[in-house]
């Protein structure tokens, strides 16, 4: 493992040296795509026996949607689970209190979303350090991450932080690059550009494809990319997931300072310790996870709104709400009757492909 960490570093300070301008971007494109492929190496060593992982770690998905608290040691995580899902999480005035995954639920609008507390990241994580793989392993899982920041020393924590997530192919509050690529058997590099490239050109992008040892591909870039973002399509195991920063300890800090933080995009100033400003934090995390609630109507009853079938605003159909309920109920499906803001009369008869709005009611009708 110390040469594959030997090997990132020399590229990395080989990297730090080189001066950035148009003839030394082949040969940075080559570090960086270099440097992708040992740390995947990093992440997933190569064969070997499957060794027993270590435990308390993987925690059983449950509930709707999946909050993860990460951050460095004694920032607040366990203070925050504890105070909003109720569930004892140690907490000590000593860092590294947590040393393993802490699952809570919480029930808000309806959708029960799980919070896990994380043990502490520290710095080099990526590279193995304290543990911070497994941790940063689990976050891959994540719905929504919820980076805490002591608000004294947020920025460089921040920085830190986002370095060794992006280190494990965690992209935060990033869409994925717009960029169509497929490997051939044959007929060489065939790169289109729908709009002026600022950084790749053909060259570049056959340097960055040699060292996967791709030769024949068509990539299409349909927006001014850089070569990151090609090396994230080609690894193509990065994972995008929003983030919320949360600040906590804001009884720490003047008002006007609090005006400044408010300012920062994605951002919410808590204080866990007397449970300032949570409301706040439960509608931004319910406007990131992208839930979206259908009420379900038996026959000839009123529409239970207590407990709302909940899915994600990528599949809302009427048959991914079918599966929701139980796997056989698509075969015996017939129509739907649908009241809400997806139909214009109510009720109205639709097929299994239509497309549901938040808080519609259904109800299913059977083939006899």
């Amino acid at each position: 493992m110390s040469t594959i960490l030997e090997k990132i570093s020399a590229i990395e300070s080989e990297m730090a040296r080189t001066q950035k301008n148009k003839a030394t971007s082949a040969h940075l494109g080559l570090l960086k795509a270099k440097l992708a492929k040992l740390r995947r190496e990093l992440i997933s060593p190569k064969g070997g026996g499957g060794g027993t992982g270590e435990a308390g770690f993987e925690v059983a998905k449950t509930g709707d949607a999946r909050v993860g608290f990460v951050g460095f040691p004694s920032v607040g995580k366990s203070t925050l689970l504890s105070n909003l899902a109720g569930v004892y999480s140690e907490v000590a005035a000593y860092e590294f209190t947590t040393l393993t995954t802490v699952p809570g639920c919480i029930k808000y609008k309806g959708a029960k979303i799980q919070l896990l507390d994380l043990p502490g990241i520290i710095e080099g994580a990526k590279d193995g350090k304290g543990r911070g793989r497994q941790v940063i392993a689990v976050a891959r899982t994540c719905n929504l991450i919820f980076m805490v920041l002591d608000c004294l020393k947020p920025l460089g924590h921040k920085k830190l932080l986002e370095h060794e997530l992006e280190g494990f192919g965690i992209r935060l509050n990033k869409k994925p690059p717009n960029i169509y690529y497929k490997r051939k058997d044959k007929g060489g590099i065939n790169l289109n550009s729908m709009v002026t490239q600022s950084e790749l050109d053909t060259d570049l992008v056959k340097t960055i494809l040699s060292e996967y040892k791709i030769h024949n591909a068509d990539i299409t870039l349909r927006y001014d990319a850089t070569s990151d973002d090609l090396i994230d399509v080609i690894e193509g195991n990065r994972i995008y997931i929003p983030c919320i920063y949360l600040l906590n300890k804001i009884d720490q800090i003047s008002i006007e300072e609090l005006d400044v933080i408010y300012k920062i995009p994605h951002c919410v100033p808590i204080s866990a310790h007397h449970h300032w400003n949570f409301d706040d934090l439960l509608e931004l995390m319910w406007e990131y996870l992208r839930l979206i609630r259908i009420y379900t109507k038996p026959k000839g009853q009123l529409p239970d709104y207590n407990s709302p079938v909940v899915l994600h605003n990528e599949r809302t159909s009427i048959e991914d709400f079918c599966n929701k309920l139980h796997r056989t109920i698509v075969k015996e499906f017939k129509y739907a009757l649908v009241w809400g803001s997806s139909v214009k009369h109510q009720p109205q008869k639709v097929g299994i492909e239509h497309v549901l709005n938040d808080e519609d009611v259904v109800q299913i009708v059977k083939k006899v």
